[in-house]
């Protein structure tokens, strides 16, 4: 939900009073049982039943349109239906909200999407990464709106917002095609797929540590699996930033389409019997694929990748968690593509 408008410079943001009683429309002062008999006519007048109930919806007279739902009080004030509400509906990646110092400081840093607000609670200690997020939005002709952290808060998805929340445009999406060409750089496809990983802070990590590894492109399905939410944005600490991304309807078919386009596909599986460590990963185009925190791969999924792997373990605890398995792959595909000078 976009802020209002706040007040120019460091004033302190305000928001306007609501409007008190008086509108036309309105029922009159009187005691309980006047008002219920006001009502009780008004709705007679407009040809209005009663509502059923909790949640339930009420008719316009007889053969009328069905009414919108009513809300989970199931009157609103003054007595009328009110629309159920429901949150933003997000059919693309997200990331339009952007909280957390980091994150808008690499928003602001990269420069590739447009930003429309950006707030700075008022009253925060002096820190280098605050200077830098002033002159990064100078740079760019970003107003900045200092705000009281109550607004900050109000505006905040996520509980640590550190004093500082963007709004810009929503990350577009790569075509999966396009991902499986060489980097401007010259550089060989490096992909991560992410089969349904649904907690935020999994996969906003796993965001971080690809892009510090290198990861070229990351795939996630369209449905069953977390997006850019102000959470992921935050604990990704500006990496979807950098990466270009793909949202796939079905992981297993994505998955045969970057096998026809050259790209070698290796699962992650805790009880596969060859080590990722083993596998000659550095100098061909290759995506890893992660499956979700709970069952891992699907069946589907698995059969449809080339290589299946294993990290090698030696405690007693039986996996890892799915941001620290994707990390280390990462990090090991990229220790033998630099070793292949890829």
């Amino acid at each position: 939900m976009s802020p209002a408008a706040s007040s120019g410079g460091r004033g302190k943001g305000s928001r306007a009073p609501a409007a008190k009683g008086g509108a036309r429309g309105t029922s009159p002062s009187k005691g309980p049982e006047a008002k219920a008999a006001w009502m009780k006519a008004k709705d007679a007048k407009a040809g209005r039943g009663t509502s059923a109930g909790r949640g339930s919806t009420a008719s316009r007279g007889a053969g009328g349109p069905a009414r919108a739902p009513v809300n989970d009080r199931g009157r609103g004030p003054g007595g009328r239906d009110v629309p159920v509400r429901r949150g933003p509906k997000h059919e693309g990646l997200g990331g339009d909200q952007i909280e957390g110092r980091q994150a808008v400081r690499e928003l602001l840093s990269a420069g590739r999407r447009p930003v429309t607000t950006l707030l700075m609670a008022e009253g925060m200690d002096s820190a280098e990464i605050l200077d830098d997020i002033e002159a990064l939005a100078t740079k760019r002709r970003i107003k900045v709106d200092y705000v009281s952290r109550k607004r900050i808060d109000a505006t905040a998805r996520t509980d640590g917002s550190q004093g500082v929340v963007a709004l810009a445009r929503a990350i577009d999406e790569t075509p999966l095609e396009a991902l499986c060409q060489p980097t401007k750089r010259g550089r060989l496809p490096f992909l991560l797929i992410l089969d349904g990983i649904t907690d935020p802070h999994n996969l906003g990590a796993v965001l971080r540590s690809a892009e510090c590894a290198g990861v070229t492109g990351i795939v996630l399905p369209r449905h069953r699996s977390a997006h850019l939410s102000p959470t992921v944005t935050k604990v990704a600490a500006g990496a979807i930033e950098y990466l270009p991304m793909a949202l796939v309807a079905g992981v297993p078919t994505a998955l045969q389409q970057l096998s026809d386009l050259g790209v070698v596909t290796v699962g992650l599986v805790g009880e596969a019997p060859k080590s990722l460590y083993k596998l000659p990963l550095g100098d061909q185009p290759v995506a890893l694929v992660l499956g979700s925190e709970g069952s891992g791969l699907a069946a589907l999924t698995r059969r449809r990748c080339n290589e299946l792997a294993a990290i090698p373990q030696h405690g007693t605890l039986s996996s890892l968690n799915v941001a620290t398995a994707g990390a280390i792959a990462c990090f090991d595909v990229s220790r033998q593509r630099i070793a292949a000078g890829n």
